[in-house]
């Protein structure tokens, strides 16, 4: 058996993930989405803006964030949880097409990438001040343990991050309690000593979008939170209120949760700031070694502690930040390659490109690339929630319904693709001083607002002629159909007619299945003259496209 047949493993990648594998309750599944408050990256990045920027304009900052991100990201986790697919292919059918979600799925896996390399570095200087190794072998050291915690997908994950947490909430609440019982801990918290003289200038519009700007980044966030919510059981009678609050607090829940954070780690920076300067403030493994010292009165005591905290909390993140990039490149390369040989054997690729990025000290420059990358996550989250709102529930210039299949898919829909490449072209621009310098702190916002407006424009030009290329007739039924390539058996949700094949095939046969040249469709690059758009309101679906 190879790895992408194992279903152990493969966690159905790439494909609709069918009622008979989605056997978590709502409570694991949130559990495994919440691993997000575990990141250390939190408290050095908040250290990092507090020092810059003091605490009301960071404060401030993230609340502007929390207030963006939080409306485009629960759309996007209530659409991932109710089609039980991951963002890649609620992607395509929103707007991209079946090509144009193959940038997004690099956007993606870059995300999980940066962050992958960040929490690994601040794992690996866990590791060297407990063994006192090199701190680039603890980076190779790192990597290499997060293999094997990965491959075995949701079945392992799902038990480890259930387990671990009474460990890792007993440890976090001994540091909270440790600093908040500290003498002056909310004038230590609010006016932290390492604070440089940028952060002491005051409350200004600028520090607070700048802040805000590089926060949006997290908005990507719920690309990850999505790989888990997909597995969510339907919704019933009994478990509809706990599943919509597993969705919500799983999903969107994470920008408060960051909200919570920055309180978290003001305090445990307030309090450390008294005793340490801020380049150790900064390191979560010497902040909360400083913050433990306190407690115990021992350095060594304490600083096993902080180690251990510390690599759990790594662990626990960077399972999810594996995981969901080893689902990316799985999408990114069956598109261009017409191969899967498994979403495990991407895991490799994920964990070689982090240590490459830990390496070159990708620490150190954090805050740069998340201001960098913000332009471009935005323009694809908010293109995305566009169509998924404006033109398929409000105007309805989109097909209601999501169709992810290549062989009902254009290969690339100028309506959200269109939309993202203009928003992260304009926004890059600013960001770069093209429009001045409040343009350029303010650029993931104007990437935003452009990313929204467009779509419902392109859509209303467009007709909407460009979401479906064709649609298969198929048993209009919960059952499951065989797939004449592989010979397996999925669910009718994953399904398509196949004139190549003679039969029906699976959305993965179909996505690496390089030989048939799109036989099924037309055109795959765009509609003939005088096409009808396919399952738009009032039309109804046949097997091809309708010519007027």
């Amino acid at each position: 058996m190879g790895l992408a047949d194992n279903p152990q493993m493969e966690d159905y990648s790439l494909r609709y993930t069918p009622a008979a594998f989605r056997k978590w309750s709502p409570w694991m599944v949130f559990l495994s989405c919440l691993v997000g408050i575990s990141a250390m990256a939190g408290y050095a990045l908040d250290a990092a803006f507090v020092d810059e920027f003091g605490f009301a304009n960071s404060l401030i900052g993230f609340g502007v964030a929390a207030a963006v991100t939080l409306p485009l990201t629960l759309v996007i986790a209530f659409a991932i949880a109710r089609k039980h697919v991951d963002i890649d292919l609620l992607t395509r059918g929103s707007g991209f097409g079946y090509l144009g979600s193959t940038l997004t799925s690099l956007v993606y896996a870059t995300y999980t990438l940066i962050f992958l390399a960040y929490e690994g570095a601040i794992m690996a200087q866990a590791v060297t001040a407990l063994t006192h190794v090199d701190i680039h072998i603890s980076y190779v050291v790192v990597s290499a343990v997060m293999i094997p915690l990965t491959l075995y997908g949701m079945s392992f994950s799902a038990k480890f991050q259930a387990w671990t947490w009474p460990i890792w909430v007993a440890l976090i609440g001994l540091a909270l309690g440790t600093a908040a019982t500290a003498p002056d801990a909310g004038q230590n918290m609010v006016h932290p000593a390492t604070v440089s003289p940028t952060g002491l200038a005051g409350l200004t519009v600028l520090a607070v979008f700048t802040i805000a700007a590089a926060q949006l980044s997290l908005a990507t966030q719920v690309g990850e939170q999505g790989d888990y919510l997909r597995l969510m059981p339907d919704p019933h009678g009994g478990n509809r209120g706990r599943w919509r609050l597993a969705v919500i607090m799983g999903g969107p829940g994470f920008a408060l949760f960051a909200v919570g954070i920055f309180f978290a780690s003001t305090l445990l920076v307030g309090y450390a700031s008294t005793k340490t300067g801020a380049d150790h403030v900064g390191v979560p493994v010497d902040l909360f070694t400083v913050v433990y010292e306190r407690l115990t009165g021992n350095h060594t005591v304490a600083l096993i502690l902080a180690g251990l905290l510390v690599l759990l909390s790594q662990i626990k993140i960077n399972i999810m930040n594996t995981y969901s990039g080893s689902l990316s490149w799985s999408n990114f390369f069956s598109r261009l390659l017409h191969r899967h040989p498994g979403r495990a054997a991407w895991v490799f690729l994920q964990v070689g490109l982090s240590l490459v990025l830990m390496e070159i000290d990708i620490f150190s420059h954090i805050v740069e690339v998340l201001a960098w990358y913000s332009n471009v996550g935005v323009a694809w989250i908010a293109a995305m929630v566009s169509d998924l709102v404006i033109n398929k529930r409000w105007l309805k210039l989109a097909p209601p319904n999501l169709v992810f299949h290549r062989a009902h898919l254009y290969n690339v829909n100028p309506v959200g693709f269109g939309s993202m490449i203009v928003a992260g072209a304009v926004s890059m621009i600013a960001y770069y001083g093209a429009f001045g310098p409040t343009a350029a702190a303010l650029s993931p916002f104007i990437a935003l607002v452009v990313a929204v407006v467009l779509p419902p424009v392109v859509a209303f030009a467009t007709k909407g002629r460009w979401y479906i290329a064709r649609t298969s007739e198929l048993p209009a039924n919960d059952g499951e159909l065989p797939c004449s390539a592989c010979g397996g058996d999925y669910d009718v949700a994953d399904m398509a007619t196949c004139p190549f094949h003679g039969g029906t095939v699976c959305s993965l046969c179909c996505s690496t299945e390089g030989a048939c040249k799109d036989a099924c469709k037309p055109s795959a690059w765009r509609p003939p003259k005088g096409a009808v758009p396919l399952g738009m309101p009032g039309f109804t679906p046949e097997k091809e496209l309708e010519v007027a």
